[in-house]
Order: C-alpha cells, then structure tokens, then sequence
C-alpha cells in the first residue's frame, strides 16, 4: 500500500469520525426532529459539501453560547429593573390607560425574554422613506454636541454616504466623540480608503465579525441587521433604512423604495443606547455601560409607552419572533403586517392562519418586485395556504416596500428591522421598537391602508392557477427558507 492510499483511508477515517461525532452532537442538541433527521441526512447523503453546509448554517450558536456576555459584568441592574418593573405590570402601576391592559402579557414576555423595559415618556415620530429619514439624521448629526453612535447592517459608497462621511469628520474635529458600527457582510463594498480617511479624522470605525477566510464558517451566517443611531443620548433612529443611495433613488427596473423608519426622543432613546454599547463591547472590548455620561435620563414631552426588543444569538430566545407571535394571537380585530421578505416558519405562520380563522381580520403586505430573487420566490411559496386560511395578502406595485411594520387592533404596533423571515427571528441580531400608543398606531395603520392604495390584492380562485413553472420555482426556493 503507498503512502497516497494510506494517506487517503486516514482521512475517510477521520472524516467519518467527524461526521459521527457531529451527527451525535445534533442528536444531543435536541432540536426539532424534521430539523435533526434533515442534516444527518445532508450529513450522510453528501459528502464533505454536506459536512461545509453544516458549519455555515446549521451551528446553533444561541446553545454554545459563541456570543455570551462575559465581559459586561452580569447587568445585575438590567435584572433587577426588569423584576421590578413585572412586579408594577401585576400591580397595573403602568396600566393606568384602558388599552395598556389588554397587552400586559406582552409587555412581560419581553421583560422575561429580552429585559426589554419599559420607558415611558417618550415623544415618537414616523418617517415614511428615505426623503424624510435622512435629512432629519443628519440635521440631528449636525446638532451632536458630545457623542455620535451609529450602528448599519449597511453602509456603502455612493453620494449619501459621502455626505455621511463629511459630516462625521466635522463633527469629529470639533471634539464629537463618533463611534460607527457596520456589518462587515452588509458594508463589504466599503473602501480602505474610506475607512482610513474616518480613522484619521479620530472616529473609531470597526466592523461587526469580521469575515476572513478561517472564520468564514462560523460567523457568515450570524449578521448585525440593526440600524440605530444615538446622538448626545437625546435622539435616537431605528427602522428599515440603510446608508445606501438606492434607499433615496430607489433601484433601477424595480422602481421607489418604501420604508419606515422611527425618530425616538425620551427614556426609549437610552435603550438604543444600551444596545449600541453592547453591540461595542463585541467589537472593541470596550466597556462603556458603567459610564453615566452615555447614559443619560432624558423624558421627553410625551406619554407613551415604549419597549426596545432585541433578538439574535446572543439571546437564549427567539425574542423578536415570540413578541410577533404574542402580537398576532392577541389580536380581536385586525392585524395589518408589512414585510419586504416572508418567510415565517411553522409557528409564526399558524398564529397568522389561526388568527384569520378565528375572524381576525389579517392582511400582509409583500413586494410585487423584489431586491432578492431567491426570496421573493420563496415568499411567494406560503401565500396559498394564507389565502385559504382567511388572510388578505397584497402585493405592493409602486417599488419595494421594505417596511417592517405590525399593527393590532389600533392599539399596539411594531417597528424595527427585523423581517418576517427565519433569518431574522433565528440568526441575525434585531432590534424592534414595540409602541402602546394609540395616535402612533393609528398614523401607522393609516400609511398602511395608503399603501395598499398602491397595491394589488391577490385573488385565490386566480392564483391556484397560476404556472406550473411559477409553482416549481415557488417549491425549490421554499427548501432555502431556513438559510435565506
């Protein structure tokens, strides 16, 4: 036998060990079981490129706890806020509106599942596209007088982030202290010169897991899909929009880009901070929570009630996607959803059937044309059975509507970054702001009943006999729901 032969037994052997080990680990993981069966079976079936899929997709890093909070101190005072505030849920000290009682139960899952507090007086405002987000960003960049924290899955080169890049320079020579966050995947346009000429101007500017060849495999899959920007600890912004001029100009052939996007001024804007600063500590090591000159309470001259959910591997739940779930089961009414990508799973997708069934009325709203092709195909793969469950589903015609957006009954509504989809709920890191005001909630139900003036409904005697080559594309895409 020559030492190639040799050579070659010794790593079918150990690769065979490998894959048995992994398979175990699987097992032990307890996982759903369709889920365990389908990756032995890759596992097995396909050799080596099975083995690689399984360490870009399938690691549960929520079980290994790969992002853990060691460094941050336990947050023992997150702890005991969060306790004392389910305590006053009990006793209704925050109920004292009719409404705030029937989302108690909301309002305790997030403090359970996310240490979401509670913040009260806050002053909210909605922008509806890039034309409105944007100026009022940069009007509040220009006014920063102590600190800047922004945090972009996107970031990327073009006449917004130009005008970006210059202000932050300014501000930055006049003593303002700029922190940038950008997903090194989402922002991977982003130039060395780009990034040098904001390090040389003293802002401190680094990316969210870096992707470099070693570490492509266990942390491509797990991106920082937040958009938060903090200035002073007064104003704060989250929602759908990214630093990217398509966001403005909308995208050639496909048409306007449509998105919601929040303006938060009051206690909510120290939550966005908190989450900056542990989304910093990730990427510099930095310890900055213990400081109260980031910190500061501010009340703003408003009343309503505000929670900020975070979600992705670092959590030991599934937070975003237990509060959507919590929000459609709620509903007595009505539940309008916009969402540029649907891809539920089993759980989130029963909730919307079950709701409809039970007489809610249930509307969602999806893209008629997509920026992904992939997932605009696997969206389209659960819109049949929504349609015989009772829900309305309508494609909007004027561009992409990538607003991420829930309202019920009037009452309660949801804004962040978070899409309706597996990638959102299970991988990537979120955020969501969940609103108890009826005047906010009733504007958001308003644009939404706006945009389904430039929609169109789907009909189901017409759909079911829609292609059989749109059906089989349809069903190829649903087998990627779980990574897309």
């Amino acid at each position: 036998m020559s030492w190639l032969q040799l050579a070659i037994y010794v790593l079918i052997a150990l690769y065979i060990l490998t894959v048995i080990s992994v398979i175990i680990n699987v097992i032990l993981e307890n996982r759903n079981p369709v889920r365990t069966l389908a990756w032995i079976i890759v596992l097995v079936a396909v050799p080596f490129i099975g083995f690689l899929f399984y360490l870009y997709f399938g690691i549960n890093y929520r079980k290994i706890k790969m992002f853990s909070m060691k460094g941050l101190g336990d947050m023992k005072w997150l702890q005991y806020m969060s306790e004392d505030q389910k305590q006053l849920i009990k006793k209704s000290e925050f109920l004292h509106k009719r409404e705030t009682v029937e989302v108690r139960k909301l309002m305790t899952l997030l403090l359970n599942n996310s240490k979401a507090l509670l913040t009260r007086f806050n002053k909210v405002e909605v922008l509806n596209n890039g034309e409105e987000t944007f100026p009022a960003i940069f009007e509040a960049l220009q006014n920063a007088k102590r600190f800047i924290h922004l945090e972009y899955y996107i970031i990327e080169m073009g006449r917004l982030t130009s005008r970006l890049k210059e202000l932050l320079i300014e501000k930055a020579k006049a003593g303002v202290e700029v922190r940038v966050i950008y997903d090194d995947v989402g922002s991977w346009g982003l130039t060395r010169d780009f990034l040098r000429e904001l390090r040389n101007a003293g802002i401190q500017i680094y990316p969210f897991l870096p992707v470099r060849f070693h570490q492509f495999a266990n942390k491509a899959n797990y991106r920082n899909h937040r958009k938060i920007a903090v200035i002073d600890g007064e104003v704060g912004f989250v929602g759908g929009l990214n630093f990217a001029d398509r966001y403005v100009d909308g995208v050639p052939k496909i048409g306007v880009w449509r998105d919601t996007h929040l303006k938060v001024q009051g206690e909510a804007v120290t939550s966005l901070q908190v989450i900056f600063l542990i989304d910093w500590y990730f990427v510099r090591q930095e310890l900055l929570l213990d400081k109260n000159e980031y910190l500061p309470y501010i009340q703003a001259d408003g009343d309503m009630l505000v929670q900020a959910v975070t979600s992705g591997p670092d959590s030991d739940w599934a937070s975003i996607q237990q509060a959507y779930f919590t929000l459609i089961n709620m509903a007595k009414r009505y539940v309008f959803i916009s969402t540029p990508y649907f891809m539920p799973g089993e759980t989130t997708l029963n909730s919307l059937k079950t709701a409809a069934m039970s007489g809610v009325d249930v509307r969602i709203m999806l893209p008629h044309k997509s920026d992904s092709l992939l997932t605009y195909w696997c969206s389209r793969s659960f819109v049949e059975e929504l349609l015989e469950a009772g829900v309305k589903v309508y494609w909007y015609q004027k561009g992409i509507n990538h607003s991420k957006v829930i309202i019920v009954d009037g009452i309660v509504s949801s804004v962040g970054t978070a899409n309706m989809d597996i990638r959102s709920f299970e991988q990537n890191f979120e955020v969501s702001l969940i609103l108890y005001d009826r005047e906010t909630t009733k504007k958001l139900a308003g644009d939404f009943l706006k945009d389904l003036q430039s929609s169109s409904e789907v009909i189901i005697q017409r759909w079911k006999f829609r292609s059989k080559r749109e059906k089989a594309y349809e069903s190829v895409a649903r087998l990627f729901a779980p990574v897309l």
